[in-house]
Order: structure tokens, then C-alpha cells, then sequence
């Protein structure tokens, strides 16, 4: 996985759940390939249904959708090209889909392989969009709220994994840099001066064995590139 991706990733897994989700999952689609919208659906699928349909919206199914999200409005009829993904789990199927408008534009093989290889860690960035708006009850947290505690949660079992232990604000720093936030975002969210989130940073990248914010993003992902959530 490239380190540029790292970043990306951060900003999608701190927005699940949020209505930036769809646009966040976009932007880190584009580093891999033009599309000029993409779509995310939840359908239900018949426990007689054994074998995948090569599908990728509910008019293709012949089902209405549990939930639907476009990014970038296209209408399907009209799309040059598009492709999808789909992830099956229990009852359900979670559909990423990727258009292109221009009838010049067809995605190449290539291009095929490379969506088809990053649906490892699409999709069930997805499917934990969608899990987590399902309604929880009174009292339920924000949507980006447990985004950012989700990411806090893989952390902190990265750690223990690791045998390592860091302060309270050494952990609430390194997830915050996590979620695509700078050293002065954070340094006004937590009333500190930059410099100290700084000190924060470079104190648990000695108790980890890293150097910096690619390392810290590197070492909390190149584990996960085949099962990201």
C-alpha cells in the first residue's frame, strides 16, 4: 500500500457514519482512478440467493435498496461506463459502484483490476458506513463521533497487539493525526501549543519504534490491507 494513501484512509474511517463519508470514499477513490461519481447501496439478499449476481444497483436486481448514497449525481442510464463492487454479508449486500460520463472514457482492464484489487479495503469501509447508521437508540453516539472512536478502538487493539502502551494524550494525538487532522487542528482542539503536540508525536513514536506521521500511519495499516475494518 502507498503511503499517500495513508492519510485518506484516516479521513474515510474518522468520517463513518458521517454525511461526509460518501465524499471522503470518493476523494480516496480518485487517487487511484478517474470517476466522476460514485454511489454506495445496501440491498437485501434472498437466503435462497447462493450464487453472486453480477449487479450493481437495485434496478438490476429487481429489489428496492435498504440504503442508497450517491456522490456526484448521475443518473446510471446515463453513464458511459461504470463498474461495481459487492461485498455479501448475512442477508445483505453492500454495492460500490463508480461511473464515468464520458463515452470516450470506458475504464480500461487495467483500470478493472486495479478497482478490483482496492475492493479489500473499500468495501467494508462501506459496510461499516452503513452499520453504523443504523438507528442505535436513545443516547446513541454522533455518527462522527463513532468514526473517530472506531479508529480510537483499532488503535488501542494495534497497541495491545503490539505489546505497547502510550499516555492518554500520546494516544489522543496519534488518533487524531490518524483521522487526517494537522498538528495545529489539534493543537486547537486539545488548548495545547503545536510544539507540544509535536512532543506528544515524537514521544510515542519512541515507545513504537517509528519516526513521524507516515511511520505512524504506516505502522496502523500495513497490517490491514487485506481486511482494513
Amino acid at each position: 500500500m502507498n503511503s499517500h494513501l495513508f492519510p485518506h484512509i484516516g479521513k474515510v474511517i474518522a468520517s463513518t457514519g458521517s454525511r461526509h463519508f460518501p465524499r471522503m470514499l470518493h476523494d480516496l477513490i480518485l487517487t487511484q482512478l478517474a470517476v466522476d461519481a460514485t454511489h454506495i447501496t445496501q440491498l437485501p439478499v434472498s437466503p435462497r440467493e447462493h450464487a453472486p449476481r453480477k449487479a450493481g444497483s437495485s434496478r438490476m436486481l429487481g429489489i428496492n435498496p435498504v440504503y442508497t448514497d450517491p456522490v456526484l449525481e448521475l443518473d446510471e442510464a446515463q453513464a458511459a461506463a461504470q463498474l461495481h463492487l459487492t461485498r455479501r454479508k448475512d442477508d445483505v449486500s453492500y454495492v460500490l459502484s463508480v461511473y464515468r460520463s464520458n463515452p470516450s472514457e470506458s475504464f480500461s482492464q487495467q483500470e478493472r483490476i486495479i478497482l478490483q484489487d482496492f475492493s479489500s479495503l473499500l468495501l467494508p469501509m462501506v459496510e461499516k458506513h452503513i452499520s453504523a447508521l443504523q438507528p442505535c437508540g436513545p443516547g446513541s453516539e454522533a455518527p462522527q463521533q463513532q468514526g473517530i472512536d472506531t479508529l480510537r478502538r483499532r488503535f488501542e487493539e494495534r497497541l495491545a497487539q503490539s505489546g505497547l502502551a502510550l499516555s492518554s494524550r500520546e494516544l489522543e494525538v496519534c488518533v487524531g493525526l490518524l483521522a487526517g487532522r494537522t498538528a495545529p487542528e489539534l493543537a486547537e482542539q486539545l488548548a495545547l501549543k503545536v510544539n507540544t503536540i509535536e512532543s506528544y508525536l515524537k514521544r510515542a513514536a519512541i515507545k513504537m519504534g517509528i519516526s513521524g506521521r507516515h511511520s505512524l500511519m504506516r505502522w496502523m495499516y500495513s497490517t490491514e490491507e487485506n481486511a482494513i475494518l
